[in-house]
């Protein structure tokens, strides 16, 4: 018999917004979206192969792996009229959605600068991160911040050369800890956080500047039934 997961969602999901920052940006919350989301777990754990992405250049500090279609399906096609409304999107149209199992595995002593404070995905206004925990509250969360010298806590690309040079002078203090982000600090004010819980989705948009909480304890395991194992969703719409 052909090995099937069907990664059912629950027949109603209960969400709530908080607005964060100055900007009062909306970042959904939902908890509970999987019938079985343990069945996902498995899957990435017995179904797939997780490479290398952490090259020293500052990008994902640790391993992906492909997610699977269905779920990735399933899961965009369900939460996309919430989104279009909560975010108030207008005359626009799903273009793409791109997924991957994540697990953070560089430990702090091997970190580039550029993971050591807050990033955006995107300055394109209309992706949107949908991140799906897999791993319960002691691996942390995910912070979102202003940059105190721009005031800036998204980022489009009228802001991009300025939010980059801020970035830049704020690595190059030489009482600049290198490490993950941990709350406030004299060049970012964190605005808001939210914990990591097993089966919890953060719906915000890719332009907001993000970090994730990685507590002092992380022992960063590779096994995704043990690590800080995430998926990692990107929709995009496009202007009808």
């Amino acid at each position: 018999m052909a090995d099937r997961h069907e990664f059912a969602l629950q027949p109603s999901l209960d969400w709530v917004v908080r607005r964060v920052g100055n900007e009062q940006v909306p970042v959904i919350v939902i908890d509970g979206v999987l019938q079985n989301p343990s069945e996902l777990v498995d899957y990435a754990a017995e179904k797939v192969a997780f490479d290398q992405l952490d090259d020293g250049t500052g990008g994902y500090p640790g391993i992906r792996a492909a997610a699977p279609l269905n779920y990735v399906h399933a899961l965009v096609t369900a939460i996309d009229p919430l989104m279009q409304d909560v975010f108030g999107l207008r005359n626009v149209a799903l273009a793409n959605a791109e997924c991957s199992f994540s697990i953070v595995t560089t430990p702090r002593s091997q970190l580039h600068p550029r993971q050591c404070v807050p990033h955006i995905d995107t300055t394109y206004p209309l992706q949107f991160a949908l991140l799906h925990y897999l791993c319960d509250s002691r691996l942390g969360g995910t912070a979102f911040f202003r940059q105190n010298s721009t005031g800036f806590e998204s980022i489009d690309e009228d802001k991009i050369e300025a939010f980059d040079a801020a970035m830049q002078s704020a690595l190059k203090r030489p009482d600049r800890v290198l490490d993950y982000v941990a709350g406030s600090d004299p060049d970012y004010t964190q605005t808001a956080a939210f914990d990591a819980a097993f089966d919890r989705l953060l719906i915000y948009p890719s332009q907001l500047l993000h970090s994730g909480i990685i507590p002092a304890d992380t022992d960063f395991d590779n096994d995704p039934r043990q690590g800080r194992l995430t998926a990692n969703i990107f929709v995009t719409y496009a202007r009808k």
